[in-house]
């Protein structure tokens, strides 16, 4: 197991440790609910080190990253960051991730921790096709970056006292590369997986220590608190991002997962399984991702069955848990298509019990 550049002010914070992903990271610190409500009120920082990050460079790096991904890459501009996925060959996910275009020829493509292997390892299989260098031009900085993400309301204020650049106005999925805590050109990025607004940092290792004493001293005033992951999972949940491993995985693809917004099917743009994700986009799926609020109290839980009214199984659950926002029941699934509609009733199967639901839009919490 790993530690990131963080772990001993994970310690000395009381954070409850676990594996996850190959590194030690923290899970909670004073509670699931109180680390929730601390960043959708105020902020609170994640130690996202254990993310993966793959730079694509030089002349074919355009071609390329449109090749794997989903998403349209020529709609990016220097500064700007964009939601993709990659797609398998077979109609399923590898893996989603963000892209960072910082030029023509140079991009950051930043993926979940638990698939770095296994990204990479595509990567290098259709480089070597493609015609790029591995480890020139297709290069795996994965175990030299530290990453804080510092989310909610307040982050941006908070961080405006650490770098004399403006920061208040840059757009949602956007970054820059700034002096901050007196640290040169780090990569500040507005991005993040809470729904709370915020920024994410990327430093080299040896800077780790110090990024995360200035972040803290900033955000004294203004209530910050270290987060663990237990809280980023149920934040992600209540704007119906999907999880990787639970919402997306190989077997799914962004047509079902309701990613067809990340799926361009552009004239320019050729991408794998292009062909075959216009066909199910043409044509229809049989299931989809949906998102559903308990009618009935109890708390819808990862692989629990999704029934209909006569108690035929339509689907199943794929991540589930009391909203600390709303104090319900909430989760997503996928369902046979002929119950995908918002409003339609369901039923989750909670020790035994069929316990009525219904299908929503997403996000499940919206600030008022």
């Amino acid at each position: 197991m790993k530690n990131t550049s963080f772990y001993n002010f994970h310690i000395e914070a009381g954070a409850r440790m676990a594996p996850f992903a190959g590194y030690y990271m923290p899970i909670e610190y004073t509670g699931v609910n109180d680390e929730h409500i601390a960043v959708r009120n105020a902020l609170g920082v994640f130690d996202v080190s254990h993310m993966g990050e793959i730079w694509v460079k030089g002349p074919k790096a355009f071609d390329f990253v449109q090749y794997m991904t989903s998403n349209d890459v020529s709609a990016l501009w220097d500064g700007k960051v964009q939601y993709s996925c990659f797609p398998n060959g077979k109609g399923g996910i590898v893996d989603d991730l963000l892209v960072y275009r910082f030029s023509a020829d140079v991009y950051l493509l930043v993926v979940n921790a638990a698939n770095i292997d296994k990204d990479w390892e595509w990567l290098c299989l259709n480089a070597e096709k493609k015609g790029l260098v591995i480890g020139k031009e297709l290069y795996n900085a994965s175990d030299e970056i530290s990453q804080l993400a510092i989310q909610g309301p307040l982050a941006l204020q908070a961080m405006l006292k650490l770098t004399d650049t403006p920061i208040l106005d840059m757009e949602y999925y956007t970054f820059k590369k700034i002096d901050f805590a007196g640290i040169k050109q780090l990569i500040f990025s507005t991005t993040g997986y809470t729904g709370a607004g915020g920024c994410e940092i990327y430093v080299a290792n040896e800077d780790g220590p110090k990024l995360w004493k200035a972040v803290f001293e900033a955000g004294k005033e203004f209530g910050i608190k270290p987060i663990g992951l237990a809280a980023r999972d149920t934040l992600r949940l209540e704007m119906g991002f999907c999880l990787y491993g639970n919402d997306i995985d190989d077997t799914t693809s962004p047509i079902e997962a309701g990613l067809g917004w990340i799926t361009k099917f552009t004239d320019q743009k050729n991408f794998i399984d292009k062909e075959l994700l216009l066909k199910q986009k043409n044509e229809g799926v049989v299931q989809k991702l949906i998102g559903f609020e308990m009618i009935e109290r109890g708390i819808p839980r990862h692989h629990y069955e999704i029934v209909n009214e006569k108690d035929e199984i339509i689907g199943h659950v794929t991540s589930g848990t009391m909203s600390p926002m709303l104090q319900k029941g909430i989760g997503m699934g996928y369902v046979q298509t002929a119950y995908a509609k918002t409003g339609t009733e369901i039923f989750i199967k909670i020790r035994n019990k069929n316990l009525k639901a219904k299908v929503v839009k997403f996000p499940f919490y919206k600030k008022q």
